[in-house]
């Protein structure tokens, strides 16, 4: 099993679903998991050091564990069925046996932030399921863009998005009223790239 930890909520490019992403501890492989918008507002309410006047419905749950002496050990992604992450909670009683209760991943997660239990996964899952994190390649890149960004003026900004274009009868980029322009000078929106 991997340790997993929180690495924050995304949105999907393309549904504009959130996303909740776990992160394994050499930062090199993350598992998305998509949510709804409930259950996004859920892990980060828990993950915020504010706390609500009125408790919603997770910090209740751990009201409850507390009252009824049940401490969450942990929580165990175990699976995937028909495109569907499976966790279970290990709640540990002042005296007697591991309990352990099925739950969605995000209710899971939402409770795990809240009592700073470990988030564990299956290797298999985490096989099957992460998207590859190259922390060092991204931070890399970040700072070729940044030093290219600190050398380049905003005309030559323009002449090699302008050179970048193979249109040949596109308006040259004074003219506010050129094709894929508006009247700012900003590029239209286009297609967005989709997540996989």
């Amino acid at each position: 099993m991997v340790e997993m930890r929180v690495a924050g909520i995304a949105l999907d490019a393309a549904s504009r679903s959130p996303i909740v992403l776990l992160r394994d501890p050499s930062g090199r492989r993350q598992v998305p998991i998509w949510i709804d918008q409930a259950q996004a507002q859920n892990i980060l309410a828990g993950l915020s050091e504010a706390r609500p006047p009125r408790p919603l419905s997770h910090d209740l749950m751990v009201a409850l564990l507390d009252a009824g002496e049940l401490t969450l050990a942990r929580v165990i992604i175990h699976a995937i069925e028909d495109n569907t992450f499976r966790a279970v909670l290990k709640l540990e009683p002042s005296a007697g046996e591991t309990i352990e209760l099925d739950a969605r991943p995000s209710d899971a997660i939402a409770l795990a932030v809240r009592t700073a239990s470990p988030i564990w996964m299956l290797e298999e899952v985490v096989a099957d399921a992460s998207i590859p994190v190259d922390a060092e390649a991204d931070a890399k890149d970040q700072d070729q863009f940044r030093r290219f960004l600190d050398s380049v003026s905003p005309a030559e900004l323009v002449r090699q998005r302008n050179l970048a274009r193979p249109d040949s009868d596109q308006a040259p980029p004074d003219d506010p009223q050129s094709p894929g322009q508006d009247v700012d000078g900003d590029d239209q929106p286009g297609g967005g790239e989709t997540a996989g």
